[in-house]
């Protein structure tokens, strides 16, 4: 594969430019030998880019001009590559994926039996004693769909305590050795606020903890060390950056956890930027109060927002709706957070200055975050704020219209939608299902939309976002012409979303999300077009390199054949 040249003299007559313009455009470089598009209408695509020292665009345009003006000692060929703007994930959670890439990965698996045969293989290398921990099942995906039991993993680990995330982040299934080390009487017919236990006909709890209820069981788990924690980080950082992200808006970030990136960020060690969400009314947003809004002075953190949890999450029965799940009658979900609780943080984060972003994925939740928000905003609704709502999965059809009215901004996760079709209907119906994941309905009310993958809930990779955004289909190609192929998204919609829009959503549009003068050199070098290929080969486009500030902060290897933090497949045309 050919490699980027940080110097290529392509003429003579190039080589004399240089020369004679080494003294006064030493800190210039250009980047040549590639399609751009550049995310601004007004000048969509060219063939060249300049920057300065600092990591700032000078100017974008046709090659020959560029390097006349700017023919700096630096050149960067781009080999023929298609550069986009850097892809930004509004909505991720890097500790989690980190700490996902240090523990068995249970992502995709078909059954009980292969659960334990990959927890069997991963404990092979744990200390005697040690809890085993894992992510990513999800019953969903097995024959019989039922929630799994503690008894199914008790013949396997009879001792060791072992504590099993579910896919979404939102229930835990634990054993035997785990339900002891709680410490308490788990029976019964009470349960945790915001949370749910799941009991036997008899009472006793099954190893099935829903959302508030997991921390009953996260309470005993030993903690990490930050040496494991620093080591999380940098495995969620180097997978981000391999798949062509040059920005995440982190969700539910707690004060330790930003003390740990701003470590990172001292010692130059983060190859993107992050915009953290603060964990709720917590120590984070008390911090926040106290000193404002936080800034790194390298550009590359800050925290100027707040993260709230209102409801659970649809595959885990979790989600609050309005009427019955359809699967489930006579349960509506939980909410994690007391609406008036809720309601009081909202309006902390306001008075303090700082942006809510409030996960809400059933229609009762969004309902309440809509009720929230109008009511905490009163006659500055109309102001610029872009409040966010994180997910907006379900919603009832009189609400679109109200997300404009406030001015809020949706932050969705396409890839949320081809993992939750084939069981989504099941749980709320034919008639409420028409309101979930409707981007193209949220856009027709005029709502920004910012795109991500709530990673490691989805993979870390955009490029799939991207796919199920404009195809709405399984790595299958089912169903055929996608899953309310309505709700589709153009290319350059979906790539809107994962650049200037998530831009937008964070503030930082006058700076991201674009390719033109005064905005940061963020940019990622393809191999191919996003915008004119077929929606199939998107998940197999390949990153070559990933440019933050002007710099490379990943570079394709010859030997590498998958982006590490990412298992994927190329789609193939439906059989049907």
């Amino acid at each position: 594969m050919r490699r980027l040249k940080p110097l290529v003299a392509r003429s003579s007559f190039l080589v004399s430019l240089l020369l004679a313009g080494a003294a006064s455009a030493a800190d210039t470089t250009v980047l040549v030998n590639a399609r751009i598009h550049t995310g601004n209408p007004d000048q969509p695509a060219a063939t060249a880019m300049a920057w300065d020292a600092s990591g700032r665009v000078l100017a974008v345009g046709d090659e020959a001009p560029l390097l006349l003006h700017y023919g700096g000692l630096r050149i960067v060929d781009a080999g023929g590559g298609v550069v986009i703007p850097g892809m930004i994930d509004a909505h991720a959670h890097l500790m989690n994926l980190g700490f996902a890439l240090l523990r068995a990965d249970l992502v995709g698996a078909r059954d009980r039996a292969e659960v334990i045969a990959r927890l069997q293989a991963f404990a092979a290398d744990l200390p005697d004693g040690a809890w085993l921990l894992g992510r990513g099942w999800d019953q969903n995906d097995w024959p019989d769909k039922a929630f799994p039991t503690a008894a199914d993993l008790d013949a396997a680990f009879p001792d060791r305590p072992v504590w099993l995330e579910r896919v979404d982040g939102h229930a835990g299934w634990a054993n035997s050795a785990a339900l002891r080390a709680v410490g308490r009487d788990l029976s019964g017919d009470w349960q945790p606020d915001g949370g749910r236990i799941l009991r036997d006909g008899e009472g006793r709890a099954t190893g099935v903890f829903i959302d508030a209820a997991s921390a009953l069981v996260d309470a005993v788990v030993p903690p990490a060390s930050h040496a494991l924690r620093a080591e999380a980080l940098e495995r969620a950082l180097a997978a981000a950056v391999a798949n062509g992200l040059t920005g995440v808006h982190d969700m539910g970030v707690s004060l330790d956890d930003l003390r740990l990136m701003r470590e990172f960020a001292d010692a130059g060690r983060l190859p993107l930027r992050i915009r953290a969400y603060a964990d709720g009314d917590a120590a984070a947003l008390a911090a926040l109060c106290a000193m404002g809004p936080y800034e790194h002075g390298g550009g590359r953190l800050a925290m100027r927002g707040v993260k709230f949890y209102v409801d659970g999450a649809l595959g885990s029965r979790g989600a609050a709706l309005l009427e019955d799940y359809s699967d489930e009658p006579g349960h509506r979900g939980l909410l994690v957070t007391a609406p008036e609780d809720f309601a009081a943080g909202v309006r902390k984060a306001a008075d303090c200055g700082l942006q809510p972003a409030s996960h809400a994925i059933g229609d009762r939740g969004v309902r309440i975050v809509l009720d929230t928000y109008a009511r905490t905003l009163g006659d500055a609704s109309a102001d610029d704020h872009r409040w966010r709502v994180e997910h907006a999965q379900v919603i009832a059809p009189e609400d679109f219209s109200r997300f404009a009215a406030l001015h809020l901004v949706a932050s969705m996760q396409p890839t949320h939608a081809t993992s939750d079709m084939p069981w989504a209907q099941t749980r709320v119906g034919g008639e409420r299902i028409r309101g979930a994941y409707a981007w193209q309905t949220l856009r027709a009310a005029g709502v920004p939309l910012a795109l991500g993958s709530d990673f490691p809930v989805e993979s870390v990779d955009p490029r799939l976002g991207l796919y199920a955004a404009v195809s709405r289909q399984d790595s299958e190609g089912r169903p055929r012409g996608g899953w309310f192929p309505r709700q589709r998204l153009t290319p350059v919609q979906a790539l809107e979303g994962f650049t200037a829009g998530a831009a937008f959503a964070a503030f930082d549009e006058a700076e991201l999300g674009r390719l033109m003068p005064g905005y940061r050199a963020d940019f990622v070098i393809l191999d191919a077009d996003p915008l004119a290929m077929p929606a199939t080969r998107l998940p197999v486009l390949v990153v070559r390199s990933t440019w933050v500030d002007g710099e490379a902060v990943y570079e394709k290897t010859v030997s590498e054949t998958v982006d590490p933090g990412v298992s994927r497949a190329p789609p193939q045309p439906s059989p049907d």
